[in-house]
C-alpha cells in the first residue's frame, strides 16, 4: 500500500489501515522506544500509546513536512521521553531491586528485535564519525539536541549543523 493511500484511509478512520500500519511499523517503532525506555513492558505501553496517538492525530500529519514513518517516529520518541521523565519512572528506578535489574539485563540479551527494514543502520556507516554519533544519540538513544550538547560538551549549534549534514547525506543515500 502506498503511503498516500494509507494516510487517506487512516484519515477516514479505516481500522484495516490501522492494522496495516501496525503490522508494518510496530516492530521498528518498538525497537526505538525500547532503546529509549530500556524496559519491555514500558516500551509496549508507549507503543500502544503511540498508535493511539497516530489514530487520533493523523489529520495533523503533513506529507509536505516529511515521511509518515518520520512523523510516527517523532511521536513515539517524544512519548518515550515523556515516559522516562515521568514521576512514576523516576520513582521506579529508585526503588528497583538488584534482582529486577538483573532480570532486565537478562531479558535484553534474549529479545533483540530486528528493526531496520529500510537499511538505516547500514546507511549510517556512510556518515562521518561526528555525524553518526549525533544521529545515534538523537534518534536511537533518545537525547534531545540540548541534552546531547550539554552532556558531551558540544555547542548546540554544532549539534544542529552535524545533524543537518547527516540528514542531507542520509536523504541522498536512502531516497533514490
Amino acid at each position: 500500500m502506498k503511503q498516500e493511500q494509507l494516510v487517506d484511509q487512516l484519515r477516514k478512520k479505516d481500522r484495516e489501515a490501522l492494522s496495516y500500519l501496525y503490522d508494518h511499523y510496530a516492530d521498528a517503532i518498538y525497537g526505538v522506544v525500547q532503546r529509549i525506555v530500556g524496559q519491555n513492558d514500558v516500551a509496549e505501553e508507549v507503543l500502544q500509546d503511540a498508535f493511539m496517538r497516530y489514530w487520533e492525530k493523523i489529520d495533523q500529519y503533513d506529507p509536505a513536512k516529511g515521511r509518515l514513518f518520520t512523523w510516527m517516529l517523532r511521536i513515539a520518541r517524544n512519548l518515550a521521553l515523556d515516559k522516562l521523565r515521568s514521576k512514576g519512572m523516576k520513582q521506579q528506578g529508585k526503588s528497583d531491586s538488584i534482582s529486577d535489574n538483573v532480570g532486565i539485563l537478562d531479558s535484553k540479551l534474549y529479545t533483540e528485535t530486528v528493526t531496520d527494514p529500510i537499511g538505516l543502520e547500514s546507511a549510517l556507516k556512510d556518515l562521518n564519525e561526528e555525524q553518526r554519533f549525533v544521529v545515534d544519540k538523537l534518534y536511537f538513544r533518545g537525547y534531545t539536541q540540548s541534552e546531547l550538547a550539554k552532556e558531551y560538551n558540544i555547542p548546540l549549534g554544532t549539534v544542529k549543523t552535524r545533524l543537518r549534514a547527516a540528514m542531507v547525506r542520509l536523504r541522498k543515500l536512502i531516497v533514490p
